[in-house]
């Protein structure tokens, strides 16, 4: 199966002039990708026009609904953005409430819940998100934080509301959240991995497409993840393109910077940046994109970087740890040193951090980062609140 994904995410990435470099067993399952891509749309277009005729019911919240949701599979920073919102709403006093599926064993939920611990921050986790969120609305409560003259005030540290107030939730962020038609929203926000914003420009599973570009249209804000890792002039592309579906689409620049490393024999523990100085280092990852992770870790400064990438929401095996330690066994004969093993946070560490502990002649080492808006052309962290304000005010 591991190696299935492999060949499909390849597909999906290969621009059509390029397919002929492609092997005969990557060829041979483009027939099949096609034709499974054919049902997708048309499962796509029955769903839509289900909802849009109201054979499927949408349900309304009391509270605003942000939804943070991306157009293809993995790496466009959809997590990241969520608790970056979360924590720009807990800042005046309001308590949001995410709402997540808690896909793959729930390793992005055990990050957000590690980062937002000492925060106002509820997390509800479920497939039917509206029944979650009644959950949480019956046993806090809600407030309507809209008609309020402090809610000018978002983005600042000032509070607002009494001490009664202060658990009432004040606004729901979906996290991945925008094929999720059954819950109204008052914000729809795009996250687009700059770095191979659409593949192939496919619907899944020929293609990363999860809906066709033309679902841009429905974007409130659109933002484009790992801009950092982009040159100016594939941005300025990537903006055309959606500007091309939206004139008017506010749209904005995030990177993921690197924050500190935590050893995975040891939670609590917190190393700079530096650990990794002048180290050879193994990435290991079963991540959507691992190209950003790899080249966040080059700019730290190893001396020498390789990488071993699984499929997304791999789990670690025991077949697999076998792998890496060949993989390190290679390493520290070629170098004379011995090797670092760095994981990322949200799906590698959480999904599973026993088995990471197999490793026990090495040092295993987990990065945590944190998403940064980058300041583009006027467009900045501030421009961006002052927008997510307005737009909620006025939802």
């Amino acid at each position: 199966m591991e190696k299935v994904k492999r060949l499909v995410n390849e597909i999906a990435y290969t621009p059509t002039q390029d397919l002929q470099n492609l092997s005969r067993l990557h060829l041979s399952l483009i027939p099949l990708l096609s034709f499974t891509s054919s049902l997708y749309r048309f499962a796509l277009f029955a769903r839509q026009r289900l909802y849009h005729l109201g054979l499927f019911s949408k349900h309304r919240l009391p509270v605003p609904v942000i939804s943070v949701g991306n157009l293809t599979w993995g790496g466009n920073g959809k997590t990241p953005m969520v608790e970056f919102i979360a924590r720009f709403f807990t800042k005046p006093g309001i308590s949001p409430l995410i709402l997540t599926r808690g896909y793959a064993g729930g390793d992005e939920v055990a990050m957000l819940q590690r980062h937002l611990v000492r925060t106002s921050v509820k997390i509800g986790v479920g497939a039917n998100r509206a029944a979650t969120a009644a959950c949480f609305l019956e046993r806090y409560g809600f407030i309507n934080m809209c008609i309020m003259p402090p809610f000018e005030k978002l983005g600042t540290d000032r509070k607002f509301g009494n001490s009664s107030d202060a658990d009432k939730i004040g606004v729901v962020i979906l996290d991945d959240g925008m094929q999720h038609w059954s819950l109204l929203r008052d914000l729809e926000i795009v996250m687009v991995n700059g770095m191979v914003p659409w593949g192939n420009n496919r619907l899944f599973p020929r293609g990363p497409l999860r809906e066709p570009l033309t679902a841009l249209g429905r974007a409130d804000i659109a933002v484009i993840h790992h801009a950092d890792l982009v040159s100016d002039k594939q941005l300025k592309a990537i903006e055309s393109t959606m500007r091309e579906v939206k004139e008017n689409l506010p749209i904005f620049f995030t990177t993921l910077s690197p924050s500190y490393f935590f050893e995975v024999k040891n939670y609590y523990s917190k190393l700079s940046l530096r650990a990794v100085h002048n180290m050879v280092v193994l990435c290991v990852s079963a991540i959507g994109f691992a190209n950003a992770f790899v080249q966040g870790i080059e700019k730290i400064g190893p001396s020498a970087v390789d990488r071993l990438d699984f499929s997304d929401h791999h789990f670690i095996q025991a077949m697999d740890i076998k792998m890496i330690k060949e993989r390190l066994r290679k390493l520290e004969e070629e170098f004379g040193v011995k090797p670092i093993v760095v994981v990322t946070e949200k799906q590698d560490y959480y999904r599973d951090p026993v088995i990471l502990k197999e490793l026990d002649n090495f040092e295993v080492l987990v990065l945590c980062s944190s998403m940064q808006i980058m300041p583009f052309e006027g467009r900045t962290e501030e421009s961006f609140n002052k927008l997510l304000t307005k737009l909620i005010k006025h939802s």
